[in-house]
């Protein structure tokens, strides 16, 4: 394999200490829990819930009236 020469040359001190530059590394954190719904979603769906029940009763209501009318 051919060396390849490069622009800098590496500088070894002769006396005192050689130190080295940190390299920047991939540091793992906490995962951050996120809500599988948002709040916003969860008022909907409540409300779309309680408008449920709320036609479930009216149509319960219209049946009862339907049907004593034809009992008269």
């Amino acid at each position: 394999m051919p060396e390849v020469k490069s622009m800098f040359r590496e500088v070894l001190p002769k006396q005192g200490q050689l130190s080295m530059e940190d390299v920047p590394t991939m540091v793992l954190c906490k995962p951050k829990l996120l809500p599988l719904k948002s709040v916003t979603l969860e008022k909907l769906e409540k409300m779309q819930q309680e408008a449920q029940i709320i036609i479930k009763q009216q149509e319960l209501t219209l049946k009862e009236q339907q049907q004593t009318e034809k009992a008269e």
